[in-house]
C-alpha cells in the first residue's frame, strides 16, 4: 500500500511537471514491479483519469488552459480511445511493449528537435482536428499513454499554439482519452481498479507539486530532466524485451 502511494505521488509529480498523462512514466515502473503488460496499462489509464482532470483544473485556474484550442481534437480522442481495449486485447504483451518502446523512442528523439513557435494561430478544418484526435487517442490508449506527447507538437508546429498553452491543452486532451480508455479497458478486463484507485488518488498530490514546479523552473532544466527520464525508460524497455 505504501509503495503504491509513493508511486502515485512520484508519477503525479512528473505528470504535472512535464505535462504528460502519466502512463509513459507509470507503465515501465509497473512492469519493473512485476505487473503484466495489459494490467499495467489498465492501472495507468485509471491514474491518468485522476491526474489529467486535476491537472487541467489547476492549469485553468492559473490561466494557461484554453478550451477552444483542443475541443475537437479531444472529442476525436475520446472516440479513438474507446477502441483501445479491444486493440490491446488483440496484441500480445511483447508486441505492446515494442509499441511502447517505439513511442518512448519517438518522445526521446523529438526532444532533440526544436519545434518552431509562431505568433499567430493557424485555423484548421474541424473535421481534420477530430481525426487527429481519433488517431492519437486510439494508438496512445492502446499502450496506456495519454497522447499529449503527440498532441503538443501538433498544436505548436501546425496550429501555432504557444508552448505553455499547448502543454496545458495536451493534458486536457488526456481527460477525454483516459476516460474513454478506462471504459474500453474495463470492458476488456484489463483494469485492476483497487490498485488503480490507490495510485490515481495518490497522484493528485504529486500533480499539484509538479505543476507548481513547472511554473518555477527554467525550460532548459525541465528539458534536461525529461531527456534523462526517457533515456532511462528506453534503456529499460530494450533490456526487458531483448535482454
Amino acid at each position: 500500500m505504501l509503495a503504491l502511494i509513493f508511486l502515485g505521488i512520484v508519477v503525479g509529480l512528473l505528470s504535472g511537471f512535464f505535462g504528460i498523462g502519466g502512463g509513459t512514466i507509470l507503465v515501465p515502473l509497473l512492469l519493473a514491479l512485476g505487473y503484466n503488460t495489459k494490467v499495467a496499462i489498465g492501472i495507468a489509464v485509471v491514474q491518468m483519469v485522476f491526474s489529467s482532470i486535476y491537472g487541467s483544473y489547476l492549469n485553468k485556474k492559473n490561466g494557461s488552459l484554453d478550451f477552444s484550442i483542443v475541443l475537437y481534437i479531444a472529442i476525436g480522442g475520446f472516440a479513438g480511445a474507446m477502441l483501445s481495449g479491444g486493440l490491446a486485447s488483440y496484441f500480445s504483451d511483447t508486441t505492446l511493449e515494442l509499441i511502447f518502446l517505439l513511442f518512448a523512442t519517438f518522445a526521446l528523439v523529438r526532444l532533440f528537435f526544436k519545434v518552431e513557435e509562431h505568433k499567430e494561430h493557424r485555423k484548421l478544418n474541424k473535421i481534420l482536428l477530430f481525426f487527429i484526435g481519433l488517431s492519437v487517442g486510439s494508438i496512445s490508449m492502446t499502450i496506456g499513454v495519454g497522447g499529449s506527447l503527440l498532441i503538443v507538437p501538433i498544436l505548436v508546429g501546425f496550429l501555432h499554439v504557444d508552448l505553455k498553452r499547448a502543454i496545458s491543452a495536451g493534458l486536457f486532451f488526456v481527460i477525454f482519452s483516459s476516460v474513454a480508455g478506462f471504459i474500453s479497458h474495463y470492458m476488456s478486463g484489463h483494469i485492476d481498479l483497487h490498485t488503480g484507485l490507490i495510485v490515481g488518488i495518490s497522484s493528485l498530490f504529486g500533480v499539484y507539486i509538479g505543476i507548481y514546479l513547472k511554473q518555477k523552473v527554467k525550460h532548459a532544466l525541465q528539458r534536461k530532466l525529461i531527456i534523462i527520464f526517457y533515456v532511462s525508460v528506453v534503456s529499460y524497455l530494450i533490456y526487458r524485451i531483448f535482454g
